[in-house]
C-alpha cells in the first residue's frame, strides 16, 4: 500500500500526520509513505490538492470531503475530540483498513 502525504511548507499540521503515518508504516511492512511538497497554487490546482495535510492511499483521498475545494490551504479533520489539523492515529488506522 502506497501512502502519499501531500503538504505545503509552513503547514503546522503535516509533521504530526507524518509521525502518525511513520508509526503505521513501522507496524505494517506493506505500507510505504511518500512525502509530496506542494509548492505553489498552480501545483495545487494541477494535482487536485485539497489542503495540507492530505493523505492519499494508492492515489485515493483517505478522507474525502465533497465540500472541499482545491487550493493552497490548511485542511481540517473531524476527530473524536473535535476539529483538528490532522486525523488521529486511530482514524488513520481505520481509514487504511478499508482501502
Amino acid at each position: 500500500m502506497e501512502i502519499t502525504l501531500q503538504y505545503f511548507d509552513g503547514c503546522p499540521n503535516w509533521m504530526a500526520t507524518a509521525e502518525r503515518l511513520a508509526v503505521i508504516a513501522s507496524e505494517r511492512p506493506d505500507v510505504t509513505v511518500n512525502l509530496h511538497l506542494v509548492e505553489t497554487l498552480e501545483d495545487a490546482e494541477e494535482i487536485g490538492f485539497f489542503g495540507s495535510p492530505s493523505i492519499l492511499v494508492n492515489g485515493m483521498d483517505a478522507f474525502p470531503d465533497p465540500s472541499a475545494s482545491v487550493g493552497f490551504a490548511c485542511r481540517i479533520y473531524s476527530t473524536p475530540d473535535g476539529t483538528a489539523g490532522s486525523p488521529t492515529l486511530a482514524q488513520l488506522r481505520a481509514a487504511l483498513s478499508t482501502m
